[in-house]
């Protein structure tokens, strides 16, 4: 092997054994230190994980009686409605219907109105034309 890639090889794995040297065990004070803080930590997140768990419900229970109300409001909107129906008298004809209606009266109206006018002036050539 050639000296300059053992040589590199060597530039680079040199610090990271040194590191590894360097990195002393951790003293048993910090462990359980640490141990401690992390017991803190899960007692924690299982307050909050309660409290979250609490809310939820608290919330379904709300979204659940608003929505009964709701229901209920629509069941008495829905008999008003029939109610008022019942009421109402019903039209005879339709809006279409009384447009299509009109519109036929207009043009029987101009059709008299046309034969009026004329009054038997008609000829016959006028036919042809």
């Amino acid at each position: 092997m050639r000296p300059g890639p053992l040589l590199l090889t060597l530039a680079l794995l040199g610090p990271s054994l040194t590191l590894a040297e360097q990195a002393a065990p951790v003293p048993l004070a910090e462990a359980t230190s640490a141990q401690t803080h992390l017991d803190q930590l899960e007692q924690r997140l299982a307050a909050s994980e309660a409290l979250v768990a609490e809310l939820q419900s608290n919330q379904a229970e709300r979204e659940s009686v608003q929505l009964q109300r709701l229901r209920q409001e629509n069941q008495r909107l829905k008999l008003q409605l029939k109610q008022v129906e019942a009421q109402a008298p019903h039209a005879l004809i339709s809006e279409q219907q009384m447009w299509f209606a009109v519109g036929a009266g207009a043009g029987l109206l101009g059709v008299i109105i046309g034969a009026l006018l004329r009054r038997g002036r008609r000829k016959s050539s006028e036919w042809l034309n």
